[in-house]
């Protein structure tokens, strides 16, 4: 599986950004898929994942109400809605596929996205 997260750029506090990641192969129904960001000079941290048909969602609480996880199996592309940004939000952030429902451990995702930068100015 590759992916290619992208749509990264520098935003205003408040402002609002969609990140988007596209998969390769013809199995991205299969996959479920989550969201991570590292800010520099910390540990990659989990944003929130989605199920294989996109009905579940599950999101940390830092972005709970916030930002938005979806995904379009027909087009095998999985995005992040962000809004009302903040600072702390500036990160890179990483798409990433993992067997494991619902986890936030980046430990159980296999296959990582090489990352878009996410700045959040205030």
């Amino acid at each position: 599986v590759q992916l290619q997260a992208y749509g990264g750029g520098l935003v205003q506090a408040g402002e609002f950004l969609r990140l988007s990641c596209a998969a390769s192969g013809r199995t991205f129904s299969s996959y479920i898929m989550g969201w991570f960001r590292q800010a520099p000079g910390k540990e990659r941290e989990f944003v929130g994942c989605i199920s294989r048909s996109g009905a579940l969602t599950y999101y940390a609480d830092s972005v709970k109400g916030r930002f938005t996880i979806a995904r379009d199996n027909a087009k095998s592309t999985l995005y992040l809605q962000m809004n009302s940004l903040k600072p702390e939000d500036t990160a890179v952030y990483f798409c990433a596929v993992t067997p494991s429902s619902g986890s936030s451990r980046s430990s159980d995702y296999l296959y990582w996205g090489q990352g878009t930068l996410v700045t959040v100015s205030s």
